[in-house]
Parts: structure tokens; sequence; C-alpha cells
């Protein structure tokens, strides 16, 4: 290609963060605005602009949200604290399942086997397991132990500094909540985040569960047609077989990479109804692959 799409620069990082931003703030405000029967879906909503604000979060590690490092890290320590999610063991994480993508011996993201029950299928959908996991790494880190294989002791000892310090600041902020009251940190943080992780985790079902466990990334991965909305919403991660093909391309790079390697995709999605769709007869049938 003539152009290079690596490149990468901070001015489009800052503009699609501001309007993520700015959408979060406006559903925020909607949430401080209305009262009784619309507080829930208005929470909804909220919670749907706030789970994905991950997106950023997965691009910040990977250090092509923004070409400044402290950018990078600036927000990946705000959304990972928002989230339960502390970026340097992340980082880790992430970093491996790209390395061993849909590999059940060595992809940590394959730790946590994809469902192959339907009640197994609402588990995950629900989002409890992922606070579960979530919450539950972060406690056993923050004691000092963790069985994590990605983690080397250079990569342990900073992930259970950054445990403690993660905790040290959620005991913080609930003490702050005691003395200010409780409502705005429920009505714009943990209700949310409990109703729109569904969502979240809907969408990032999508990326590679049915896929060959096979090392071609054009394989192991799918990309899902998605509307331009949810495109935005997701900072074009929906493009994920290209994302994983060359992960050093910046997200907002992405479309153009995905029109010129379209021909190089195995695993396409029409939507994510699609999708869910297609699953949900496989876990009926018994044919669901916990990878």
């Amino acid at each position: 290609m003539s152009v290079d799409l690596s490149k990468r620069r901070d001015g489009p990082g800052l503009a699609h963060l501001s309007g993520h931003l700015a959408l979060l703030a406006a559903t925020g405000g909607l949430c401080l605005t209305v009262t009784g029967i619309w507080l829930f879906p208005a929470m909804l909503i909220h919670g749907v602009v706030l789970s994905f604000l991950f997106c950023p979060l997965h691009e910040s590690v990977h250090r092509t949200a923004f070409r400044t490092g402290w950018l990078n890290r600036a927000v990946a320590d705000a959304v990972g604290f928002l989230m339960v999610l502390p970026p340097r063991w992340f980082t880790a994480f992430h970093l491996a399942h790209h390395r061993f993508t849909q590999d059940p011996g060595r992809d940590p993201e394959l730790a946590s086997p994809k469902p192959t029950t339907v009640g197994r299928y609402l588990y995950v959908l629900s989002g409890f397991d992922y606070w579960h996991r979530a919450v539950g790494g972060l406690l056993t880190r923050a004691r000092g132990k963790a069985d994590d294989s990605f983690l080397d002791t250079r990569l342990m000892t900073r992930a259970v500094r950054e445990a403690r310090i993660y905790l040290g600041l959620y005991v913080a902020t609930a003490l702050l909540a005691t003395v200010l009251g409780p409502r705005l940190f429920l009505v714009l943080w943990i209700g949310p985040a409990l109703l729109g992780q569904p969502f979240l985790r809907a969408y990032l079902l999508a990326e590679h569960w049915g896929c060959p466990a096979v090392k071609d990334m054009w394989a192991n991965t799918r990309t899902t047609l998605s509307l331009a909305p949810v495109r935005w919403l997701a900072w074009n991660m929906p493009f994920h077989a290209e994302h994983h093909a060359n992960p050093g391309i910046p997200f907002h790079a992405l479309p153009a990479y995905a029109k010129a390697e379209a021909h190089q995709r195995h695993v396409v999605a029409s939507g994510y109804t699609a999708f869910h769709t297609e699953r949900l007869e496989a876990l009926r049938a018994g044919t669901a692959e916990p990878v």
C-alpha cells in the first residue's frame, strides 16, 4: 500500500476518545435527570457506553490508541480502574492471547472455555462470569499469589503491586461513597457497569468463538460486519481478523486495511444477531465448541 497504515497519531485517538466521553457524559446526565421507571433504561444505555470503554483500553495496551506513550498509559489506567481490569496485568494477558490465539493450552482467554450449553452461554452473557474472574483475580494478585502462566517474575511483581494499588483505590472510593452518599456511585458507575457488561460480553464472544484452532490469524479470528454506530462505539474492533493479522495498525486505519485485505478473511459474520443466532443453534444441537 502507498499509505503507511501503521503510523500512530494522537489526533484520531483524542477525537474518538472525546466523542466517547461526551456520549458518556450525556448518558450520565440522563441518569441524573430521570426518575422512576425511566432510570433503569437510562442506566442501561449509560452502561453500554461505559462498558465499551474497554475498546480504548484495548487500543491503549497495544500502544496504538495514541502516538504519545503517557496518553496510552493514562487512558489504560483510568479505564482499567472503572472496569476492574488493571492494565499491566491485562497487557500481559492480552499479548499472550495474541501470541497463542485459539491454542487451548496456551491462550489465556481459553482458561475459561467458551460455552457448550445454553445455560453456560447465558451465564457468560450475564457478565457474572467476568466479574467473578476480574474481582477474584484482583484479590488473588493483591495477596501476592497468581498462577497465570503468562506472568514471569518481573511481570508478576508489577501485577501484584498494581493490584494492591487498585485495591487501595477501591477501598478509598468506597469510603468516599459513604461520606458523599452512594447514589452517584450506584447510578453512574456500579449499576451501569453491571447492566452494560452483557452487551460487551455479546460483542466479545464473536471475536473467536467457533473459529478453528489454527495458527493462521485470518482463520482463527472472526470479523463481524456491523453498523457504523457499533463500529464507532467499538473503536473499529469488529474488524477483528484484521486486527489479529496486524495488531500494529491503529483503530482509525483498520477500515482501510480491512477493505484492502478483505479477500484474506476466512470467518465472517454478517452481524452480531446472525452470530448469536448461529451459536444458539449450535448450542442446542450440542455442536458448540469450547474454543
